[in-house]
């Protein structure tokens, strides 16, 4: 069942006060193959963009960044 109007608008307004949004680009095929290995992994694959940032920069943070 689609959401309605107003639901959508809540949403979309919900959303741009709680976060903040990065577009990535990959190559052609590669976000196929990255819905995936988060689907098998059982992480949407907003999930597994957001625990791979964090895991680098974690591990980053013991080689002397920030």
């Amino acid at each position: 069942m689609p959401i309605s109007e107003s639901r959508r608008k809540a949403n979309e307004k919900y959303n741009a006060k709680a976060y903040d949004e990065i577009k990535v680009r990959v190559a052609k095929g590669k976000k196929a193959d990255l819905q995936a290995h988060a689907t098998n992994n059982g992480e949407s694959l907003n999930g597994f963009v957001n625990r791979a940032i964090d895991e680098t920069v974690e591990r980053d943070k013991g080689d002397g960044e920030e």
